[in-house]
This record gives C-alpha cells, sequence and structure tokens, in this order.
C-alpha cells in the first residue's frame, strides 16, 4: 500500500507504465544544480537546508539586479531578453523528449521542432511589425510585399514543416512520432504565443510589462519566505514544500507590494507611455501625455474602514486599483503555472527542467508562471483597458485606393453633420 501511494504521488498510473517501454524504458536522469565552487566553500558549514536557502537568496538578487540593468537599458533591449528567454525555454522542454526520442534513432525530430519555432515566430512577429512599425513597412518595397503576403508565406513555411514530419515517419514507431509532433505544437503554444503577448504588454507602457512580473517574481520570493519560517500545512501534492502559510502570506505580501510599486511608477512617463516607434529617427520613443490612469485621483474611503485608518478620503492613481487584480491574478492563479509545471516534471521523474541556474533550476523553472500572467494581462488590457486606437484606424485608412478613402471621409462627414458636431470644428 505505501509503494502504490508512492507511485500515485509520482502521477504514475498502469498506463503510464504500459506506455514506459515506448518511450526508452527508464525516465529520464534528474538534473542536479550546479552550485558554484565559491558558493559551495563559504557555505560549507551550513545545513542543506540553509545552504538552498542562501544559494537561492544571493542567485535570486542576482537576478533582479539583472532585471533592474535591463530595464534601464530600455524597450529594444527588453524584447530581445523576451525573445532569448523564449529560445531558451523552448530549448529546455524539447531536450526533454529529445532524450526520449533518439534513443530510437529516428530521424529530423531536434531539426523539424527548431523549424516549426522560427515559422511560428515568423508568423507572430510577422503581424507585429505590420502594426506597429507601419510607416517603415509601407516605405520599404521589400517589406511592404512581405507583409502583403505574410499569412500566405507563413502557412507555406508550415506546410513544407508538416511534409518533412510525414516523410520521417518509421514504420513501427508511428505512435511515439506522432507523440513527439504533439509535443512540439504544445511547447510552442505555451511558449511563443505567451512570449508574444509579452511583447505585446510591453508596447502597452513598460508598467505594463513591469508590475505583472514584478508580482509574480515578489509572490514567488514572499511565498518561499513564508512557507520556509512559517509552512506547517501543505497546500498540494505536486509540490510537497508549498504550504497554505506561503500561499496566503505570499498573496498579501504581493497585493501590497503591488500597490506601492504601481503608486511609484505611475508618476514616471517613461513607464506609463505607450512604446512607440518613431520613423523620423528611426528608434523607439516613451512620450505622452499620461492618460487618466496615471493622473492622481480622489476616493472616499469606505464608512466602515473610516474608523480603522482615520481618513475620509484617499489620493491614489486608478492604476493601483487595477495593480490589485494583477497581483491578485499572481498570487492566487499565478502558481498554478509552477504547479502544472510541477506535474510535468513528475511525469518524466525530473527535478528541474535544466541546471541553468544554481539553486533555481533552468530558466523555465522561472518563468513557468510569468507565461500564465502575461495572457491575463494582454486579456486585461484588451477586456478593460484598450478602446479603438485613431492611429492604427488611420494607418489602414491611408492603405485604400484613393475611391474607397474618398467614400469614407464623405461617410464620415455626413455622420458629424447628422449629429451636429461638423459645424463646430469648423467654427472652431
Amino acid at each position: 500500500q505505501e509503494s502504490e501511494s508512492e507511485n500515485k504521488l509520482d502521477g504514475e498510473t498502469a498506463s503510464d507504465s504500459e506506455s514506459k517501454s515506448e518511450f526508452g524504458g527508464s525516465p529520464p536522469v534528474p538534473t542536479s544544480d550546479d552550485t558554484p565552487e565559491v558558493l559551495n566553500r563559504a557555505l560549507s558549514n551550513l545545513s542543506s537546508r540553509w545552504k538552498n536557502w542562501w544559494v537561492r537568496g544571493i542567485l535570486t538578487l542576482a537576478m533582479i539586479t539583472f532585471f533592474f540593468i535591463i530595464i534601464y537599458l530600455g524597450p529594444m533591449v527588453l524584447m530581445t531578453i523576451v525573445m532569448c528567454v523564449q529560445i531558451k525555454c523552448f530549448h529546455e522542454i524539447i531536450t526533454i523528449g529529445y532524450n526520449v526520442y533518439h534513443s530510437y534513432d529516428l530521424p529530423w525530430f531536434r531539426t523539424l521542432s527548431w523549424y516549426f519555432l522560427l515559422c511560428v515566430n515568423y508568423f507572430f512577429y510577422g503581424e507585429t511589425v505590420t502594426d506597429y512599425f507601419f510607416t517603415l513597412v509601407q516605405r520599404e518595397e521589400p517589406l511592404r510585399i512581405l507583409s502583403k503576403y505574410h499569412r500566405f508565406i507563413s502557412f507555406a513555411l508550415y506546410l513544407t514543416g508538416f511534409c518533412m514530419f510525414v516523410l520521417s515517419l518509421v514504420k513501427k514507431h508511428y505512435r511515439l512520432q506522432f507523440y513527439m509532433f504533439g509535443w512540439t505544437h504544445v511547447t510552442l503554444l505555451i511558449v511563443v504565443t505567451q512570449s508574444h503577448l509579452i511583447i505585446h504588454n510591453l508596447f502597452e507602457g513598460m508598467i505594463w510589462f513591469i508590475v505583472p512580473i514584478s508580482c509574480v517574481i515578489c509572490n514567488d520570493i514572499m511565498a518561499y519566505m513564508f512557507g520556509f519560517f512559517f509552512g506547517r500545512t501543505p497546500l498540494i501534492k505536486l509540490s510537497p514544500k508549498k504550504t497554505w502559510e506561503g500561499f496566503i502570506g505570499g498573496f498579501f505580501a504581493t497585493v501590497l507590494f503591488g500597490l506601492l510599486l504601481s503608486y511609484v511608477m505611475s508618476g514616471y512617463r517613461c513607464f506609463t507611455c505607450p512604446v512607440e516607434f518613431n520613423n523620423d529617427t528611426n528608434s523607439f520613443t516613451v512620450d505622452c501625455e499620461p492618460s487618466e490612469l496615471f493622473q492622481l485621483q480622489e476616493y472616499n474611503i469606505p464608512l466602515v474602514l473610516q474608523s480603522v485608518v482615520g481618513w475620509k478620503t484617499v489620493r491614489m492613481y486608478p492604476f493601483q486599483i487595477h495593480s490589485i487584480a494583477l497581483s491578485t491574478f499572481a498570487s492566487l492563479i499565478g502558481p498554478f503555472g509552477g504547479f502544472f509545471a510541477s506535474g510535468f516534471k513528475r511525469a518524466f521523474k525530473i527535478k528541474d527542467f535544466a541546471n541553468t541556474i544554481p539553486g533555481h533550476g533552468g530558466i523555465m523553472d522561472r518563468f513557468d508562471c510569468q507565461y500564465l500572467m502575461a495572457t491575463f494581462v494582454n486579456v486585461y488590457i484588451a477586456s478593460f483597458i484598450r478602446g479603438p486606437n485613431p492611429s492604427k484606424l488611420i494607418q489602414q485608412f491611408l492603405t485604400l485606393r484613393p475611391d474607397q478613402q474618398l467614400h469614407i471621409f464623405n461617410t464620415l462627414k455626413a455622420h458629424l453633420v447628422d449629429k451636429g458636431m461638423l459645424g463646430t470644428l469648423e467654427d472652431a
């Protein structure tokens, strides 16, 4: 009974063991952390528990410092880092599949995986270039042609990879090859789509990039701290070290952190303004008149809380209210991205996706919650924040034929006359 319960804890069932022979018989060997020798010597007198605490703490501070540096370097560097993280995460997940696959000496799995990554990135980022660099694309003839036929080219590239996969099928291993084909596509869905959404969030303003990511980082750190010092009650079997004390403590700490960080960042245009491409200087600019989201407003405090805090009103930025939603998601739903990754690793009997960061595992181990957060932020902006974009409408208007432009002009003019607005505008 004890051995059966251990197997269930590891997520292994009878059907899993039956399929082991098709996946190479034995699971991949668990990865181990590559702790630098300097840290090993400095912390040699500590117990393994406290040694791990110090290693994680030191490396966390180093990563936070690096995060501040890339923010200082600007939007272009941030986009480049997002792309690099995407490629590394894809590499870590595909490598796990390749370790299973290569023992059968089957062709093209890794080659096709990277080819599909190229195709999907070309499709997504080609659309982004057309949206945000419209004037530049229209100015250059080759780019204009690529933009016009972008989806057809993307589909042709994908079909090429699809045909290559069919030609690579080997008798007696069809099922395994289709497993790996699905593996690649699910990985693309998780990694590439989410990283593309992160960059879209960045274009809305760096605050929409920095605050959500920082909330996830804060929740990860504070949940670990509360769990380390006060944790007693297990939270979920997929992650035995996670506790309710850490989960709840991380939630309150993250909401407070989100409010404070939002208050500080809302006062700077470099964080609140959309990232736009300046065609005159061929560079990104972050300058605008702050929207109502980032202008201080006075709010009445509920009567129940007035006696506690002693205030009747409070001045705060409207974005801070939105930050409560972001930090709440980062604390309550975001960790499920980590639980999902834990279940994936347990299915393959591995400790981490890789050993890139000592004490933390691979890059995917650090970004499993970030990808889930990116989707939420993008949906949140589209649902509650973003309205029609006049500049994009004008861009699309300019691509029409002259007769179509004239038709839209006359229609708009008649509409404004009916509304009684055109006379007012002409008088002004």
